[in-house]
């Protein structure tokens, strides 16, 4: 919680909202990528049982490592290599939920429309996140 206070006039602690100064949720791949995992979690609870411990749990938990480390590495609040390192392994989270999504949908799993949007949206990730990293150098 230090951390948290460090960064924030502590006036109004009525509404913690306000306390936001804007840092990673600003950045269009955070959001997609966030919106994107949302999505792909959504997903993989329709997949059979017999999946939830395997791939079904490998995609969520990619998916979800992008934001992740898209988050933290902004909220260390240290320098640009170190943003980098973070955006590096979201960036590989980012290929292991392609290389799961293409595995889901040659098991006949996924629809084609639903894994056309899926791969569209995770290539678009990937190169935001790539841009990103040349622009942190």
């Amino acid at each position: 919680m230090l951390l948290f206070f460090r960064f924030y006039n502590l006036e109004n602690l009525d509404n913690l909202d306000n306390l936001y100064m804007g840092t990673y949720k600003e950045l269009d791949v955070y959001k997609r990528s966030f919106k994107s995992a949302i999505a792909i979690y959504k997903f993989s609870l329709t997949l059979p049982k017999y999946l939830q411990y395997d791939v079904a749990d490998d995609i969520r938990r990619a998916a979800r490592s992008i934001p992740s480390n898209i988050a933290e590495g902004y909220g260390r609040d240290k320098s640009n290599a170190d943003k980098r390192n973070f955006l590096r392994t979201a960036l590989g989270s980012n290929d292991e939920v392609l290389f799961n999504l293409d595995f889901i949908f040659a098991l006949g799993l996924m629809e084609q429309q639903r894994y056309n949007k899926a791969k569209t949206e995770y290539t678009i990730i990937g190169a935001e996140l790539f841009n990103l990293i040349k622009t942190l150098k």
